[in-house]
């Protein structure tokens, strides 16, 4: 299926098109709602119904983007593991194709997200929480500071304990633990 340039004149589509445009829209949003681009999530919903890998270039033209837009929206894409780099390629230009099987792309982009916040955390309370016990011992910390410190503390033990339990959440997820349950279909 090659989408005319999306948001554009629809009248060239066939009746299929026309029907896809409110799910490529769909998609689009649903992808906001995640913290990506509109416009890259529109990229991805028109690759979803592709039949077949897309180059850059055709993407430009479905898009009506910029080349180093669409460049950047495929990195963006890639760097979530909603679309693949193939090691193939057509006419010397390289062939990109998207994740359609979504419960892949939400362990994808959740694990990968979900990890980061996990590492960003850990090490910032691994670098924190060291130095406000000792701040929280020492003899020359006013007993405001200690109590205020000690309060943080125990703030910061809960967030240790949430972190762990996010991180046995994220293994979970990526060993597939979730997608076997009831009313989903047979998934690793």
């Amino acid at each position: 299926m090659k989408q005319a340039t999306f948001g554009g004149d629809n009248q060239h589509l066939s009746p299929r098109e026309q029907l896809l445009r409110p799910m490529i829209d769909a998609i689009a949003q649903t992808m906001d709602l995640y913290g990506a681009n509109y416009s890259f999530g529109q990229l991805y919903g028109i690759m979803f119904f592709e039949d077949q890998p897309m180059t850059l270039e055709e993407m430009k033209q479905v898009m009506n983007m910029s080349k180093s837009n669409m460049s950047y929206g495929v990195r963006s894409l890639i760097a979530s593991r909603m679309v693949t780099r193939l090691e193939e390629k057509r006419e010397r230009k390289e062939l990109y194709v998207a994740e359609t099987d979504f419960f892949q792309a939400f362990k994808n982009f959740f694990t990968l997200k979900l990890q980061r916040e996990i590492d960003v955390m850990q090490e910032a309370m691994g670098t924190v929480m060291p130095e406000l016990q000792a701040l929280s011992r020492a003899a020359d910390t006013p007993e405001e500071e200690r109590q205020a410190c000690l309060r943080d503390l125990d703030k910061l033990q809960h967030a240790v304990e949430y972190y762990a339990w996010l991180q046995r959440f994220v293994s979970g997820l990526e060993e597939g633990e979730f997608f076997g349950g009831a009313g989903l279909p047979g998934r690793e």
